[in-house]
């Protein structure tokens, strides 16, 4: 059993934002949670996050789902796994991962193969570092023929040092024991007067215990971000390789401009994703679908041969065949069945839409449980709200809905109901019966002469 020590508590001024900055968001999970994913995806369950600015935030984010521990004062990254220190000391036979939760990037399979080289050799403390091309700022590693010997920041190395191209990613992995003996020894004795959890290598290296480096085959692992720039190269870079990922699924993309999909979402191959789309959450796409231009869709399952266009849908099930577009909104708790045509300009929310059922334009349909075949007329609104409570209507298949009706829930419309148009329901329609609402017409004659006198003579 092993653990691993999350540090959360930064706080990212040139971020210019009151969050901490773990919280900001790549491809819509904040950082903390992509260094968790990756975390649990490696087998490592049992997790320490260290907050600091704006804790509450992180409190109210995990929800309890992990232990935390307070950083009151910032002194430096030693300083915040010393706050860890009771968590490590329940843990003191295992081997502790320390990782960073504003470097997004890091991924299970490096976490293991670190470990796997943590644990053959022996280690006190390994390393986690990668390759870059551009590598300044970063920590230079110093290799030699037993392992490595020193970790040099930027400002301190020389010029053939600086031409070392493998870089401190901040990761580590420790024996739990060895690094509570390793914080206890931890000076600040240094221009910040800051504990550095570098100097826990040194240290080890002193004592003549085995220290090496796990280069990453994922360069990206360094990767972080100190402002909004940053962040928006973290997005990119995140954007495109899940992009990429679907094609080469057989995913088809013409144009890019404004895509953004979910790590989690899946689509199958034949599947086209057109400009402006954002596909968020736990979605799934099924084959031969077009979804765009410009549709957000999160946590919702769609079949094949689904078409949508300028689509908004949010934790719904669409099955196949299904047409839905320009100006949909989907809201949470409707299911499309096969075969329907949505139009513009619809709302449906919390509803089954039954097979081959067609809502042409202008409607409402919210808390409903509709047939099949229903034709719904221009300008049709179930009116399911009363104020207090929320109630449901239910329509029968084959029902014909006339322009301008209101069904004024909770109302059952049988088998191949007809109403006309601007009609109100407020009581159940029995099967192939004609529902007509028309109030007596008056027509007052001479009416907008005398009312638009003034009007009328200026002109």
């Amino acid at each position: 059993m092993n653990n691993a020590v999350i540090l959360a508590g930064g706080q990212g001024k040139r971020m210019k934002s009151d969050i901490p900055k773990p919280m900001f968001k790549v491809l819509g999970e904040p950082m903390l949670e992509w260094v968790i994913k990756a975390c649990e995806n490696a087998g490592l369950s049992d997790l320490c996050i260290v907050k600091g600015f704006m804790a509450e935030y992180i409190d109210e984010y995990l929800n309890g789902r992990y232990e935390t521990v307070l950083q009151s004062e910032r002194l430096g990254t030693g300083h915040a796994v010393m706050q860890a220190s009771d968590f490590m000391e329940k843990r003191r036979n295992e081997n502790t991962l320390v990782l960073c939760g504003d470097a997004p990037f890091i991924d299970s399979d490096t976490i293991k193969k670190s470990l796997e080289m943590h644990i053959s050799e022996n280690n006190s403390v390994t390393v986690i570092t990668a390759e870059i091309d551009c590598p300044k700022g970063y920590g230079r590693i110093v290799r030699t023929q037993n392992g490595i010997s020193s970790i040099v920041e930027e400002k301190d190395a020389t010029d053939s040092q600086r031409e070392i191209k493998e870089v401190n990613s901040g990761a580590y992995w420790f024996r739990t024991a060895d690094l509570l003996e390793y914080l206890s020894q931890l000076t600040q004795n240094n221009s910040q007067g800051e504990y550095y959890l570098t100097d826990t290598v040194f240290i080890a290296l002193n004592k003549g215990r085995n220290v090496n480096a796990y280069k990453s085959e994922n360069s990206d692992v360094v990767l972080g971000a100190n402002d909004r720039k940053g962040l928006l190269e973290l997005n990119t870079i995140a954007r495109m390789a899940v992009i990429d990922k679907h094609l080469e699924n057989g995913v088809e993309f013409t144009c890019t401009d404004g895509i953004t999909i979910g790590r989690d979402v899946k689509i199958e191959p034949g599947t086209e994703i057109l400009p402006g789309t954002r596909l968020l959450g736990n979605t799934t796409i099924g084959k031969g679908c077009a979804i765009g231009p410009n549709c957000i869709i999160e946590d919702c399952v769609i079949e094949d041969e689904v078409k949508l266009n300028y689509v908004q849908a949010f934790k719904s099930k669409i099955d196949a065949g299904v047409k839905i577009g320009p100006w949909v909104h989907i809201r949470p708790g409707s299911h499309i069945k096969s075969d329907v045509k949505i139009g513009d300009f619809v709302e449906i929310k919390n509803s089954t839409i039954g097979e081959g059922t067609a809502v042409a334009h202008l409607t409402y349909v919210g808390d409903s449980d509709v047939g099949k075949k229903v034709n719904f007329g221009c300008g049709t609104v179930t009116v399911n709200y009363d104020g207090i409570v929320k109630s449901r209507c239910e329509i029968g298949d084959n029902c014909f809905i006339g322009c301008n009706t209101n069904l004024i829930a909770p109302v059952k419309l049988g088998k191949a109901v007809y109403t006309a148009a601007g009609t109100t329901i407020t009581k159940d329609v029995p099967d192939y019966a004609l529902a007509i609402d028309r109030g007596t017409v008056q027509i007052k004659e001479g009416y907008s002469l005398r009312k638009l006198k003034k009007r009328i003579e200026k002109a």
